[in-house]
């Protein structure tokens, strides 16, 4: 008899899997919406959507595995993250999506507003706070938008062997900085980052890409506590913020 693994739950989602099929149920149908058309458009290997009965999305399983987890030694090859680079580059090449994303200034404000929250909480010291928002502000600046995925964490891109198999989780697709998605695939890995660069070519700042490591940890860390993650977990999001110190 197959059990019912549960995949990832919080309040505004959760994910479980049965046998080869994963059973998505999100509170807001609006994001189930944008992964259920981007999957539609994106140029890379994405889930076989089996069926829709809202609030309930099923999606075939993947082959192979993910590249890894946040806080954990990847053992994909060096091969497979160059794939993964050129998959993402493929990506931001393809026409933009119809939907808009973030502007800087809303990744701006969000910043500020996290910032003052984690100093005056006592949540991270005020120094490790102060030097990563100073890193953080090279990303804000204007940029070309392109589809981007938006949640690209490691543990969304998965590999059979060097080949990329396909990239789930779609929900804040939308137009946006590319760098943001390289950061995403490589935050707390940052020994793979010359390697996703390799397969993703040209137009690479990683000055950028290191702000975005220190702002996304930045704005996540309250959203993580309430949610019933731990960013303080070797290698997650507070280690990624000393390593700018």
């Amino acid at each position: 008899m197959k059990e019912v693994e549960v995949v990832v739950a919080h309040r505004e989602c959760a994910t479980l899997r049965v046998g080869d099929v994963f059973l998505k149920i999100d509170a807001d149908q609006a994001r189930t919406d944008v992964e259920v058309e981007a999957m539609a458009v994106a140029p890379v290997p994405t889930p076989e959507i089996l069926w829709r009965r809202p609030p309930v999305l099923a999606l075939a399983a993947l082959p192979g595995t993910a590249l890894g987890r946040l806080g954990e030694p990847s053992t994909a090859s060096p091969a497979a993250w160059a794939a993964a680079g050129a998959a993402v580059r493929k990506l931001h090449d393809a026409p933009l999506p119809p939907w808009p994303g973030r502007s800087v200034d809303e990744f701006a404000a969000r910043l500020d507003g996290e910032c003052e929250w984690l100093v005056t909480n006592g949540v991270l010291p005020a120094d490790l706070v102060t030097r990563n928002r100073r890193v953080a502000e090279a990303a804000l600046r204007p940029w070309t938008p392109a589809f981007i995925h938006g949640d690209l964490q490691i543990s969304h891109v998965f590999a059979d062997g060097d080949e990329i198999t396909g990239v789930i989780d779609w929900t804040e697709a939308s137009r946006g900085d590319a760098l943001y998605d390289l950061a995403t695939l490589t935050l707390g890995h940052e020994e793979h980052l010359g390697d996703v660069v390799a397969g993703y070519g040209t137009g690479v700042d990683l000055d950028v890409i290191r702000a975005w490591w220190s702002l996304r940890s930045l704005v996540a860390i309250r959203w993580l506590v309430e949610h019933g993650f731990d960013p303080f977990s070797p290698g997650c999001e507070v280690d990624v913020l000393r390593s700018r110190m």
